[in-house]
């Protein structure tokens, strides 16, 4: 028996689009993935698909949207290698990293519920803001015009602002050896997990219902909703918008008033047409072609309409978007390190106000860098590859903004971004994310599968992070279920209640729960094995409740495919 690889053990890619695709604003061909990644090489079984330490809850911290000082809490685990296939199934359950910390916010407990967001990509609609931001970026790198209008669609400054840098998982840095993390040889594994059939045991059963930690757990039923589809049954509650909290999401978007009276006009022509020239088939043919090239000229503009648009020759600024791997080993990444550096440390002390010690470059390499997903390429792939990416906007020749992203299976998700404050005119976090979204949509032509963009967490009862629900169409994560449902039949629910469950099959229960504990797969001195055999060799206390509360926030096959240290 091999160790087994999620992903499929596959290799790294080292080419790829910039930014989005095709052209940026400025007509300038957009610069390419750099070569030197570092390559996921060797044979099957030489690297474990992904190995975490879990380190628990932590709760009573302090929150930075409600500023409550014990409010928060969650459940973190440190990553010290992922595949992209096991992160993007930790994200579809309520997970998400920040450097190599990967943490799950406890939604029932902590003071602000943070609810997974998804935009389905293929599918976005541009909205009137959106347009504005897009034209405006225009108008600046074409004729050099600067708008100082503040944006009305984005309150805060960065869209993804879910972890700061000195939060507390910085402070608790795993003190393991690589050595310990390698797994010795595959015999050596292969004796383990087949120890107890050796043995002539049975499998133990666990009961899901026993876990300690105070997780509410619900039986299986036969007529659950696939994992990952949007519920069918959830029930749109109407509710009318408050005074100061914007647009309606529960309702379709305003028309212009201009387009109303084009369309009254027209048919009020047709009708004049057929009522005075009645038998007159050409004329009526006419007014329908009339009619039909008309709302031919009407259909609303892509977002890639906005985004590649020819510019003069004369344009005043350039702008170039590149897509660098998060790598030392990269040669694009290395030579803009220092820049890159410099620019994170004036955004977090001008926006976030942290002092130069909060983020030089040590915090800027562990919160931004280091990233625990092995890069991957995959021929139905992106041409770029999966992994950790930086999405650098140059203009004129220097770094204006930086865009973390991950690039995985089914999504683009945004990690963070940071800017230089001197362009918050230009509203690069709405701008950023347009192109992000963008980005996603092209890579889709190459990798079917990859169709939505994450967004991060959003926060119904911080009224600043409500703006991530206007990129729309949008998804929320079902807290109890993780089933996907459109955000227009949530936010009701949402304004009775801070933590709510989505799905509203009261019958729907967690299809990728947790129901054998002895199936998770253990790393113990250097030896890849079941918990079943772990837990029969295990000196001292009981770890039993700790690793129940890890495989029931991870899910069955997370526990199954990922590694769970244990010292």
């Amino acid at each position: 028996m091999q160790i087994r690889q999620a992903g499929g053990g596959l290799g790294r890619g080292t080419g790829g689009t910039a930014g989005g695709g095709g052209l940026p604003p400025c007509s300038v061909p957009a610069g390419r993935c750099s070569a030197g990644r570092r390559r996921r090489a060797g044979p099957p079984g030489a690297m474990p698909a992904a190995v975490v330490e879990y380190k628990g809850w932590k709760e009573g911290y302090r929150c930075g949207y409600c500023a409550s000082e014990r409010g928060k809490v969650s459940a973190g685990m440190w990553a010290h290698s992922m595949t992209v296939q096991d992160y993007q199934d930790l994200i579809d359950r309520g997970w998400r990293r920040s450097g190599k910390y990967v943490y799950k916010p406890i939604m029932n407990q902590t003071c602000c519920p943070q609810y997974t967001i998804r935009c389905q990509a293929l599918h976005f609609q541009t909205s009137k803001s959106h347009k504005k931001v897009l034209k405006k970026m225009l108008k600046f790198i074409s004729k050099g015009d600067v708008s100082k209008a503040v944006s009305e669609e984005e309150p805060m400054d960065s869209h993804i602002e879910d972890v700061v840098p000195c939060d507390f998982a910085y402070k608790g840095e795993s003190r393991v050896s690589q050595s310990e993390l390698t797994p010795l040889s595959v015999d050596h594994t292969e004796r383990a997990e087949y120890e107890d059939e050796d043995a002539g045991e049975t499998k133990e059963e666990v009961n899901v219902q026993k876990v300690e930690s105070g997780f509410p757990q619900i039986s299986a039923d036969k007529d659950t909703p696939l994992l990952g589809e949007p519920s069918r049954s959830a029930k749109i509650v109407p509710a009318p918008p408050k005074p100061g909290k914007g647009a309606d999401l529960s309702k379709p978007p305003c028309r212009k008033a201009k387009d109303i009276r084009k369309e009254r006009k027209l048919q009020k022509l047709l009708q004049n047409q057929m009522c005075t020239i009645e038998g007159s088939q050409l004329q009526a043919d006419q007014v329908f072609l009339l009619q039909n090239s008309k709302s031919k000229t009407n259909q609303p503009k892509t977002i890639e309409d906005f985004i590649f648009v020819s510019l003069p020759d004369d344009a005043r600024h350039k702008l170039e978007v590149r897509l660098v791997p998060v790598s030392f080993e990269d040669p694009q990444f290395k030579s803009s390190f220092n820049q890159s550096a410099t620019l994170f440390a004036k955004y977090q002390m001008a926006i976030h106000k942290d002092t130069p010690s909060d983020c030089g470059e040590n915090e800027f390499t562990r919160f931004l860098c280091d990233s625990p997903l092995e890069a991957e390429d995959a021929p139905n792939g992106p041409d770029c590859g999966y992994g950790s990416f930086h999405q650098q906007y140059w203009l004129d020749g220097k770094i204006i903004a930086v865009g973390v992203i991950d690039i995985l299976p089914y999504c683009v998700s945004s990690v963070y971004l940071y800017y230089d404050p001197d362009y918050s005119f230009l509203s690069l976090g709405v701008y950023s994310a347009l192109r992000e979204i963008a980005f996603t949509r092209e890579l889709h032509e190459k990798a079917p599968d990859l169709s939505f963009y994450y967004m991060g967490f959003y926060i119904h009862s911080c009224p600043k992070m409500r703006y991530k629900g206007q990129y729309r169409p949008s998804d929320l994560l079902c807290p109890e279920t993780y089933v996907w449902t459109p955000i227009e039949q949530c936010l009701p629910l949402l304004e009775h209640s801070k933590y709510c469950r989505f799905n509203q099959d009261l019958k729907a229960v967690d299809e990728g729960r947790m129901k054998e504990l002895g199936r998770v797969r253990v790393l113990h001195k250097r030896t890849v094995m079941p918990y079943s055999v772990y837990k029969k060799r295990r000196k001292g206390p009981s770890d039993e409740a700790s690793v129940q509360q890890y495989a029931s926030l991870v899910g069955q096959t997370c526990s199954e495919r990922m590694l769970l240290f244990r010292s």
